[in-house]
């Protein structure tokens, strides 16, 4: 079978982040990265082959198909592996400029998958092989690559058939987000149509109402958007066109219905799925709100490719809990290392398929984490290489957050009765900077009688954890974090503070200046007197463990996958639940109950301006 032809920072601080980082990351690399595909030379073999089928995918309109490989090799080995590629297309006329020990490659890009020929049982006696794939529809067409040699020396022996879904350029994979103002909702969506092509936009309408429709607007970014290897390299894949639409005066707690769609040029109408969501509570209002956090999740694979199986191996389990509790959830927050493509620009596609369910039905937002992010002179905080040459390029233009600028990743928004500031660590947060100003007054602006349940998020640990790397540096958080910040969260009343990076959960007792500043654990009433702190970064990637000794203000533990559940009952009632994503039990919880002269009340750097009697 022949192969298809193809026409500045403190030293202290880099130290440490690299330190971290690398610690956190050491022995679980991107499982694509352990592809030596630069490597890798065609040896085609007459003799075996690969073919797929079926040939056309998603005849019925779905995004998502199963395809089932058959190959054959007359010299099976353990080592045999198969690669799922997309583009089709996939020799050096489509690399960029690469030089290899002397010779340029045959290959350059990487697969978007792949599994192990012998995962077929009877391959080692016989050659012969059956596996499943699963695909989804990533805006072009696919083909399959049987290799041997293994994933560090590949050699390219069969190359099978192409396949591609009926239309490969259709709208998939909606992202709610809330807006700059309360009664905004925010739709974005990814689709093959550039606006020379096609019209975006949201048809939509309250519930049994008439439909209006809302225009889009359209981004996209290239291979010279990239900062560094693998992105710009053998991660490189056309990410096509990211579409955002404002639905805007939207009122409180009412249902709407929604579906994007493009009009083609003549007059053609090519619509996506249709979805419903409620829009948000007035600022304020009293009503029943729930609130989901986690972070550090991924995506995995439901077909069983083995590329994800010890790299985020709870990340189904998150995604699929939650579903099945959609309708007792109203916002989700996913607090940084979004995805870990690291540089793997295709990994997106599949994270965004994976929490389809969730981010179409709730607004999903976002923070930036260190495996979004970090990248060496390009603005990061930390000099890490941990986003792969993504440099926030992805997240910034996939998921829509109401920022000022999105290359500065931190907002403010309102829920109901809550305030959520929401930072973004690989940029400076330290007092003087533009971030440290956006904080406090993030946290200064909020009326507490009527949004009582204030909220501080960011990916690294600013304030407190005992996981192992924090501990080993001896801070028990990123230098200098509590340092900077733990007067604004002590003078503006912070109830909670949550955070991910260290990959599991931990609670802390209300604390200020490393003291706990109450002996309750599971009932708080009346004033608080600290800020609680969460780490919830057991969202799905491998799992890290705790220093052997566990301070005195950690209060609960846990190395497994979860998330956390905040309910809002009312203005002096908050639960706080931290469940598992095995079974969605709760296996910690505590209270808060109190009035807002509570929330006014004198305490230990926090003290309103005397008045004087009459």
């Amino acid at each position: 079978m022949k192969i298809p032809t193809f026409s500045f920072l403190p030293l202290v601080i880099c130290i440490v982040a690299i330190l971290i980082t690398g610690a956190a990351a050491r022995g679980q690399d991107q499982p694509l990265a352990n592809i030596a595909i630069h490597h890798a030379r065609i040896a085609l073999d007459n003799s075996a082959y690969i073919k797929a089928s079926p040939n056309v995918l998603g005849e019925k309109g779905e995004d998502t198909d199963w395809v089932t490989v058959e190959y054959f090799s007359p010299n099976a080995t353990t080592n045999d592996w198969i690669a799922v590629f997309s583009p089709a297309n996939f020799n050096s006329s489509t690399c960029p400029a690469v030089n290899v020990e002397g010779q340029d490659p045959d290959i350059c890009t990487a697969p978007i998958k792949y599994q192990f020929a012998n995962y077929s049982s009877g391959y080692l006696s016989t050659g012969k092989g059956s596996v499943k794939f699963q695909l989804i529809n990533q805006r072009s067409d696919f083909s399959f690559a049987l290799f041997t040699g293994g994933l560090s020396k590949p050699s390219l022996i069969a190359v099978s058939n192409t396949i591609a879904f009926k239309n490969p350029k259709a709208p998939v994979y909606p992202r709610l987000a809330q807006g700059k103002e309360w009664n905004e909702m925010t739709v974005t969506w990814t689709s093959g149509y550039d606006i020379t092509e096609a019209y975006p936009f949201v048809e939509w309408g309250m519930l049994w109402g008439p439909p209006t429709r809302t225009p889009a607007g359209t981004i996209t970014f290239n291979r010279g958007s990239m900062c560094g290897e693998p992105a710009r390299t053998v991660g490189w894949r056309d990410p096509g066109f990211f579409h955002t639409s404002f639905l805007k005066d939207l009122w409180p707690n009412k249902q709407y219905y929604y579906k994007v769609g493009h009009e083609l040029l003549n007059g053609t109408i090519v619509y996506g799925k249709s979805y419903t969501f409620k829009a948000s509570p007035f600022p304020g209002q009293n009503s029943l709100q729930r609130v989901i956090i986690f972070g550090d999740m991924g995506k995995a694979e439901r077909d069983e490719s083995n590329e994800y199986s010890n790299y985020q191996p709870g990340s189904l389990n998150t995604t699929d809990t939650l579903v099945k509790d959609l309708d007792n959830i109203d916002i989700i927050f996913h607090i940084g290392d979004i995805v870990y493509a690291n540089g793997y620009i295709s990994q997106w596609d599949q994270f965004t398929a994976q929490v389809e369910p969730l981010t179409a039905k709730v607004p999903y937002m976002m923070a930036s984490g260190n495996h979004e992010r970090d990248w060496p002179n390009t603005g990061s905080f930390y000099a890490g290489l941990d986003s792969g040459g993504e440099c926030g390029v992805l997240l910034e233009s996939m998921y829509y957050v109401p920022t000022e600028n999105r290359a500065n990743y931190w907002y403010q928004t309102d829920y109901g009765m809550f305030r959520f500031c929401v930072a973004d660590t690989e940029h400076d947060w330290r007092e003087g900077t533009e971030q440290y100003k956006f904080i406090e007054n993030c946290l200064s602006t909020v009326d507490r009688k009527q949004q009582p349940w204030l909220i501080f998020i960011a990916h690294r640990v600013l304030g407190y954890s005992s996981g192992y790397f924090y501990a080993n540096e001896g801070s028990f958080a990123e230098p200098m974090g509590r340092e900077s910040l733990q007067q604004l969260w002590q003078k503006y009343r912070v109830d909670i503070a949550f955070y991910g990076h260290v990959h599991n959960y931990e609670r802390t007792c209300p604390i200020y200046e490393n003291q706990c500043v109450s002996t309750e654990k599971s009932h708080y009433s009346g004033t608080m007197n600290g800020t609680i702190h969460a780490v919830v970064g057991g969202g799905g990637s491998h799992l890290a463990a705790f220093s052997n000794s566990t301070p005195a203000w950690s209060i609960y533990q846990d190395l497994d996958y979860g998330f956390v559940k905040l309910t809002a009952f009312n203005h002096s009632s908050l639960l706080f639940e931290y469940k598992k994503s095995s079974d969605g039990n709760v296996y910690d919880s505590f209270t808060i109950d109190r009035d807002y002269r509570d929330v006014l009340a004198c305490v230990v750097d926090s003290c309103p301006p005397k008045t004087l009697a009459n």
